[in-house]
């Protein structure tokens, strides 16, 4: 069968090839096509159109990105529309997916099987949006607190947990980092305007950090190609020696005793890898104003927002200074047993083990049957 997968960031690709590589073990002749970038094409799909640079913090510097998006978007439609794969399938990014699902229901009649994983809104309630998602799509979500909202809702949603808790075992715990020296990650995040915000601090911190220990190395993970050249301008302008920069939340933290994360995915890739770590966001005071509007809950990351509780310290706007950063890793570098303790009960409270394989044969199923 054909299937067209729409993705808009790093974290959506990759759920994408997890998803497609998974798909393939009940459709083992499965063609794939969809909004992607490196990754997709490299797990053997046919980008229909690249979304490198789409992704963007807050919803002013997405404004010069809108009329190229939507262009886009109805250029998808019509392409899906004439195409007709056996499945389309939607993975987050709800700017873009879920007017493309809206204008292929309501503007060009479609009546193909459309999977949303991920739907959006997953932790601010919103129930207009949901209302949306589920009557375009068959919604799939990755979290027990959006499937419970769905419900309360009315809403048609399935759940079977979070694919990553199959993809990451944990790595046996390393031995205590020496006083004065050990590994730390840097992971500023996908986006360029969250490696601009970012990365300074952190290598900030990390010169903090070096003057209580002065045999600290630091390797720094990127998420794509084009972000090597942010990565190396910043530190030729901080002039840090031992600082090396590779590719992935995996790499980066292969020999880490911890890291510093940037609020996303990579804060959970981190837990489910058992490298303790803290995290940190920082955007700009127009956006703070707008987040605090429309979400009030106590914690962004992930990991904590699956819990319920702080189980992954947040430096967020004003905290996330680099003498904070710097000492909160200096005692989570002497004492991770804390949180190591907790990065057990997260992986339970993801659901299943077996949740990618049970979304990939639910997906193949959706398609056989050729409509919503």
């Amino acid at each position: 069968m054909r299937y067209f997968i729409s993705t808009g960031e790093a974290s959506g690709e990759l759920n994408a090839t997890l998803l497609a590589q998974a798909m393939r073990g009940f459709d083992p002749q499965a063609e794939f096509e969809g909004i992607g970038a490196a990754a997709m094409r490299a797990c053997g799909f046919r980008i229909w159109r690249d979304h490198t640079g789409w992704a963007s913090m807050g919803p002013m510097a997405a404004l010069p990105r809108i009329p190229k998006l939507l262009s886009i978007m109805w250029l998808t439609a019509a392409h899906i529309a004439r195409t007709r794969p056996d499945l389309l399938v939607l993975v987050d990014f709800g700017a873009f997916n879920v007017r493309l699902a809206g204008t292929l229901r309501e503007r060009l009649g479609y009546r193909g099987a459309i999977l949303y994983w991920f739907p959006p809104a997953a932790w601010l309630d919103d129930g207009v949006r949901a209302h949306r998602v589920a009557a375009a799509c068959v919604p799939v979500t990755a979290f027990l607190h959006q499937y419970e909202f769905y419900k309360q809702q009315r809403l048609p949603v399935v759940y079977f947990g979070h694919p990553l808790a199959a993809r990451y075992s944990a790595r046996h715990p390393r031995a205590e980092a020496p006083i004065d020296g050990g590994r730390v990650a840097l992971l500023p995040g996908s986006r360029r305007g969250e490696i601009r915000a970012h990365l300074p601090i952190l290598l900030a911190a990390v010169e903090r950090l070096r003057v209580k220990r002065p045999r600290l190395h630091v390797t720094i993970g990127v998420a794509e190609g084009g972000a090597q050249s942010l990565v190396r301008k910043a530190l030729a302008k901080a002039a840090l020696q031992d600082v090396r920069v590779v590719r992935g939340v995996v790499e980066a933290t292969q020999e880490a005793d911890a890291a510093w994360v940037a609020s996303g995915t990579a804060v959970l890739e981190c837990a489910l890898l058992g490298v303790v770590s803290i995290a940190l966001y920082v955007i700009s005071p127009l956006l703070v104003k707008h987040a605090r509007k429309i979400y009030r809950g106590t914690y962004i990351t992930l990991p904590n927002l699956v819990l319920g509780r702080e189980l992954i310290p947040e430096f967020l706007q004003e905290r996330a200074t680099p003498d904070l950063l710097a000492a909160a890793m200096d005692s989570l570098m002497v004492d991770p047993s804390v949180q190591r303790a907790g990065l057990d009960e997260l992986r339970q409270a993801l659901g299943p083990s077996d949740a990618l394989e049970q979304t990939a044969r639910f997906a193949v199923a959706l398609a056989q049957t050729g409509s919503k």
